[in-house]
């Protein structure tokens, strides 16, 4: 707890918290001001194994992973984004699918907003990265460039406030993105 009596992200009663929980959490405080209505996209499972006495699975794979982790609105607009924790300053690209970077173009081509969520654990700071930077790093690994990209090239602007009260406040730079846009 700091000084005001909310937890922070970095405190003590905040670790072992996951990423997707942090994000959950920001998400359901977004949902009670009324600022965004954001869904987790569960990750699809095929049950191999069932124990018949519980009724629980007790074997299974992971399908492909799903498009995205979260989707909802946000004011009206559409917004797709998924999370990822690095912890050193180069981001691998394989990290991120094919299939993820696909549906987020198309998301962007319906007049959606998507972003990726990098939380670099080692400088304890939280990342938004625009769809459109993503394509940049994205693009320059298909034509044979790097197959990752350095926290020396995000755009310093992105990097997430720290706030009391919300954990993970992309929001923001949410809004920074929408601004940077061409019309």
């Amino acid at each position: 707890m700091d000084d005001t009596g909310m937890a922070t992200w970095n405190s003590r009663g905040l670790r072992g918290s996951t990423l997707e929980d942090l994000i959950n959490r920001t998400n359901e405080k977004y949902l009670e001001n009324g600022l965004a209505l954001i869904q987790k996209i569960p990750t699809p499972i095929t049950p191999i194994t069932i124990d018949k006495q519980s009724r629980h699975i007790t074997l299974a794979y992971f399908e492909q992973k799903s498009t995205v982790d979260y989707i909802g609105a946000v004011q009206g607009i559409p917004v797709c984004f998924d999370a990822k924790e690095c912890a050193v300053d180069t981001f691998a690209l394989q990290n991120i699918h094919e299939h993820q970077v696909t549906f987020m173009e198309q998301f962007e081509q319906q007049k959606g907003i998507a972003f990726f969520l990098i939380y670099y654990t080692h400088r304890d700071i939280f990342y938004y990265l625009p769809y459109e930077m993503l394509r940049f790093f994205w693009d320059r690994a298909k034509e044979g460039g790097r197959k990752s990209f350095r926290y020396e090239e995000l755009n310093p602007d992105y990097v997430l406030p720290k706030k009391h009260g919300i954990l993970v406040p992309y929001l923001d730079m949410l809004q920074k993105d929408l601004e940077d846009r061409p019309d």
